[in-house]
């Protein structure tokens, strides 16, 4: 199957839209292949600022409309528990809004930017959007990682070199308790070393101090700008470690 017969079979649909590689390609694709589409941004404490503002961007190049869901996350307890099921009950939060706003607009089919590089059996995210009967287009059309950053360069679409990023809530400890202090924190080193011209990193919690994951061909540099690191990011925690194993 391709994405043009699937959207032949499918011609109306509420995106699952984060902004990213994946999400973004398909928002794209439906309205190529002749689809009604909406995209739809869950705006939590899990997604830095940077993703609502890269959604915002895309939607307008490509002029396909989306709302913006406003979600407090953090009041489902079985989420902010941090439990190694954490992204089931985030995921069944996130699309039961998702599925609540899109049938009020008239959309009954749910779809997401699921790849077929994506490992789907042990997921618990995975495992709610299927309860819920989501479908994931570029994952039944065969489509990998590797695929919609080629196609997104063909399309002209920025997001095609976009690092992969995943939300807020794994750079806290499974089992240590969500808070919005220490996802703001987080999210406020890693904007710091995105400043400093770092990429595709993490911003680890480990106790009360920041742990960095850095790709191997940027750790020197990381070396070379401890000080400046140090500053940077000691703004937020008290003690900064660089973790020596690469991202």
């Amino acid at each position: 199957m391709t994405l043009e017969e699937f959207f032949q079979a499918h011609p109306k649909a509420a995106l699952g839209f984060s902004g990213g590689v994946d999400s973004s390609y398909l928002l794209y694709a439906a309205k190529k292949y002749g689809a009604d589409v909406k995209g739809y941004f869950i705006n939590g404490q899990f997604q830095p600022n940077f993703e609502l503002d890269d959604a915002m961007r895309l939607a307008h190049d490509i002029d396909v409309g989306i709302s913006v869901i406003d979600a407090d996350i953090l009041s489902i307890d079985e989420v902010a528990a941090n439990p190694d099921n954490r992204c089931y009950y985030c995921k069944k939060q996130v699309f039961g809004l998702l599925q609540e706003a899109a049938s009020a607009d008239g959309y009954e089919l749910i779809i997401d930017g699921t790849n077929a590089s994506d490992d789907v059996d042990d997921r618990p995210g995975m495992k709610a959007i299927g309860e819920i009967g989501v479908l994931s287009p570029l994952r039944l059309c065969g489509l990998t990682k590797d695929d919609v950053r080629r196609m997104s360069k063909e399309a002209g679409l920025f997001t095609w070199n976009k690092p992969s990023y995943a939300c807020l809530a794994t750079r806290i400890p499974t089992g240590e308790r969500i808070t919005e202090d220490a996802l703001i924190r987080v999210e406020g080193a890693e904007d710091a070393l995105f400043g400093m011209g770092f990429t595709d990193f993490r911003v680890r919690k480990y106790g009360e101090a920041a742990r960095l994951q850095l790709p191997a061909d940027q750790m020197a540099r990381a070396v070379e700008l401890r000080g400046e690191i140090r500053q940077a990011v000691g703004e937020f925690f008290d003690v900064v470690m660089l973790d020596l194993k690469e991202r």
